[in-house]
């Protein structure tokens, strides 16, 4: 049980570790992601504005040349009329003819929606892409500077992240869990030692008869009132023998 408190403080002073370089680096991570983030919603819009134009052009195209079609039939349904011998017959050409003008107007009247649906489209393109390019822009230069940044950490985040990884395969998937949960829930401070009597972490008083237990190292204590995993000093100071 000592080494697994040794394993899981010597996790907590890695992380803090880590937590500090990236610190470093100030908003420039959250500002990368942000601008992708961002740039990725606009590629999407654009996208999908292509597609909403290419489809109404079509779509106004396919109705221009149905009308092509229905105005050479009523040209053969005027010239039809002087060949009719009923009335039965007339009527039934004029029918054709009136729903062959009735289409024509419909299908006009679609192509002039279609056609305002496809310039509005038309000119969102215009105006995503010139975001495209500003957020392209942001996004180089953010990523200039913080690719700048991390060169000054890199070699010490490649230490840490290497002994963190050999720590983590030495603790056991629940305790992980439990430590992964805490440290999410407590701003990165999820195992704190114990101070004058004292959690580190919120600074609450331990009762003495738990102090007492605690510096047995013989089990996992939390504490009463943050929740944070606290060890003895002992535990606190051998830590960095675990490696």
């Amino acid at each position: 049980m000592k080494t697994k408190l040794q394993y899981l403080y010597k996790l907590q002073q890695i992380d803090s570790s880590l937590d500090e370089l990236q610190e470093e680096k100030g908003d420039l991570p959250g500002q990368v992601r942000n601008l992708e983030e961002q740039l990725d919603a606009v590629r999407t819009q654009h996208s999908l504005s292509e597609q909403a134009m290419n489809a109404a052009f079509t779509q106004r195209d396919n109705a221009d040349n149905e009308i092509i079609a229905l105005k050479a039939k009523m040209e053969k349904y005027k010239s039809q009329q002087f060949a009719v011998r009923t009335n039965r017959e007339y009527d039934a050409l004029t029918r054709e003819m009136d729903g062959t003008v009735e289409a024509v107007r419909r299908l006009e009247k679609e192509m002039e929606q279609l056609e305002i649906k496809g310039i509005t489209a038309r000119a969102a393109i215009g105006e995503l892409a010139i975001k495209i390019e500003e957020l392209q822009k942001q996004l180089a230069e953010r990523g200039a500077a913080l690719t700048e940044v991390s060169k000054s950490t890199e070699v010490e985040e490649l230490q840490f992240n290497h002994q963190r990884q050999k720590v983590v395969a030495r603790i056991a998937k629940p305790d992980l869990t439990a430590y992964e949960r805490i440290r999410r829930a407590k701003r990165g401070m999820a195992v704190v030692p114990v101070k004058k009597g004292a959690c580190g972490g919120c600074f609450n008083r331990v009762p003495p008869q738990k102090l007492l237990e605690l510096r047995q190292n013989d089990r996992l204590y939390t504490c009463e009132r943050c929740g944070r995993i606290i060890v003895s000093d002992e535990i606190a100071e051998t830590s960095a023998k675990v490696l």
